[in-house]
């Protein structure tokens, strides 16, 4: 299925299909959109330029946006998710020292 999205780095709309989250001319993140792919494809070129130039408004592109609902169970979100994941820091004690053990004295 097709999904309209925003890159507001790009500040171009894109038809993708799935809900994504990178822009795929920038790899930035871009925002979903609530217009239909169908309701876009019928819009005039003045329209889509209008539409556009709506997004570029941060207020309006909240109104205009929308959250998949069921994206923490799609596979980009567990691999991204996988890709996250940062390696547990162990940190252990270091063996107690006498703080002169290492000196060294000069006569």
């Amino acid at each position: 299925m097709m999904y309209m999205h925003y890159c507001k780095r790009c500040q171009r709309v894109h038809m993708l299909n799935g809900h994504k989250q990178f822009c795929p001319k920038c790899r930035g993140m871009i925002t979903e959109l609530k217009l239909s792919y169908m309701d876009y494809v019928s819009m005039n070129e003045a329209q889509r330029t209008s539409f556009c130039i709506c997004c570029t408004d941060d207020e309006q592109l909240k109104r205009l946006s929308t959250t998949y609902r069921m994206y923490k169970y799609s596979k980009w979100y567990k691999e991204l998710q996988r890709q996250l994941a940062q390696p547990a820091i162990h940190s252990h004690p270091a063996p107690e020292r006498n703080p002169m053990e290492n000196a060294v004295s000069i006569v």
